[in-house]
């Protein structure tokens, strides 16, 4: 078994230490200076010389992965699934090419949601002017002008995109659990129109510009061989420091800034754009939402922010393992009670599917999902949710026939 550089480094400071503290109070001073110096070591950095370049491909060949026809993520030679601990010891190698794979992913979810879906990309802000940070949603050509029903669809937080629910489903199980193609797939053929929401695409990231001072040497006032003689020791103590800063930290990573994108800097803010400017703008008279984990908590708020234009909107939602609270979130009775009658959350939970949970809050029915893992509530609850739907929809329909009846009787008899 190979040491690495920086567990030496350590293993030698600790036995100095073991040894000295072995001896008389004269070698207190020695342990105090030890103890010091152990405090001044940065780990990280010390972690960073032993790793590897990061340096990993930009395509899944590249990685020496593919999808198969089960849409199982495997090794192209080997048809392992993805193994995580590619190199031992590197732990944090190892996620960063776990996350290099991700992007990868989810570049390629973006690509099936085009090209298998059929799903227009469209760029928000709508009015965004060509120099400024963007995102985008994905819609059916129909998600506007479907008249009778539209489905939207939320993912939770963290590193998902449009068309994910859960990234580690995509890589360690397959397509099918970890994103949103077999809801929208079904959607569709069911005859609703979709949108599929961006929440976590807030900003774009751009390397922080170096800010250059003016130094004296620059000044228009000094000798032309004095500012040449001073630029000259300038560029060679930054040589130094260079070479000093590539040997203590020799994976430095660039120094990055975010630039949020208008109207769209927070899921909530992402929910309430495209409810103004595309849900409640369709002809759709059924909208059904889908939202998961902390999509449940942006749906709320979009029903906080816009009340009366939801409930006369939308027909159902169904959440998966929702992280919404209505007293966090001072959502009110009329919003409670409307989300009793209209709502339901599927949760982790060990009972069979569609079993009752017993909720604490004073909102929408609690049922299991069918699965303890979070991450595959929507994929678990997936048949319960379009059936729920569908009695929605009719439970709306069939509340509508009696008074369209009336109504076509009392017509009759003024005509006669």
């Amino acid at each position: 078994m190979s040491i690495s550089l920086s567990s030496l480094i350590l293993l030698t400071i600790w036995i100095s230490m073991a040894q000295i503290q072995q001896g008389g109070p004269d070698e207190k001073e020695k342990t105090t200076a030890l103890k010091d110096l152990l405090s001044r070591i940065d780990l990280d950095e010390l972690m960073k010389k032993d790793e590897p370049p990061l340096d990993f491909p930009d395509t899944l060949e590249g990685f020496e992965y593919a999808f198969n026809e089960k849409g199982q993520l495997r090794h192209i030679k080997t048809g392992e699934p993805f193994v995580f601990n590619y190199r031992e010891d590197l732990h944090r190698w190892n996620q960063k090419r776990y996350e290099a794979l991700g992007e990868i992913i989810t570049k390629y979810v973006y690509e099936l949601l085009e090209k298998d879906c059929n799903l227009k990309k469209i760029s928000i802000p709508v009015d965004a002017t060509e120099s400024e940070p963007k995102s985008f949603i994905f819609m059916s050509e129909d998600a506007l002008t479907n008249p009778q029903k539209l489905m939207v669809l939320i993912h939770g937080s963290g590193v998902v995109r449009a068309g994910q629910w859960a990234r580690r489903l995509i890589i360690n199980e397959d397509l099918d659990s970890g994103t949103q193609i077999p809801f929208i797939k079904r959607a569709m053929d069911e005859g609703y129109g979709v949108i599929v929401l961006n929440p976590n695409e807030n900003y774009i990231e751009v390397e922080k510009p170096r800010i250059h001072v003016q130094s004296s040497s620059e000044s228009a006032d000094e000798p032309a061989e004095k500012r040449e003689r001073k630029d000259k020791v300038s560029k060679e103590t930054k040589k130094r420091r260079d070479f000093y800063e590539k040997y203590r930290n020799p994976q430095r990573e660039k120094e990055m800034m975010q630039l949020y994108i208008r109207e769209n800097g927070s899921p909530e803010e992402h929910a309430l754009y495209v409810w103004d400017h595309f849900i409640a703008q369709s002809a759709a008279e059924n909208v059904f939402f889908v939202a998961h984990s902390y999509g449940g908590l942006a749906f709320v708020e979009l029903m906080i922010q816009r009340e009366a234009d939801v409930k006369s909107k939308v027909t159902a939602v169904a959440l998966t393992d929702s992280v919404h609270n209505v007293w966090h979130q001072e959502a009110g009775k009329t919003i409670r009670e409307w989300m009793r009658e209209n709502c339901c959350n599927w949760v982790s939970s060990s009972e069979p599917l569609d079993t009752s949970v017993e909720s604490m809050l004073p909102d929408c029915p609690r049922v299991s999902a069918g699965t303890d893992r979070h991450e595959l509530t929507s994929w678990k609850s997936f048949p319960s949710i379009f059936k729920f739907f569908t009695e929605a929809s009719e439970a709306k329909t069939n509340s509508l026939k009696p008074a369209l009846t009336r109504r076509s009787h009392r017509v009759k008899h003024e005509e006669l």
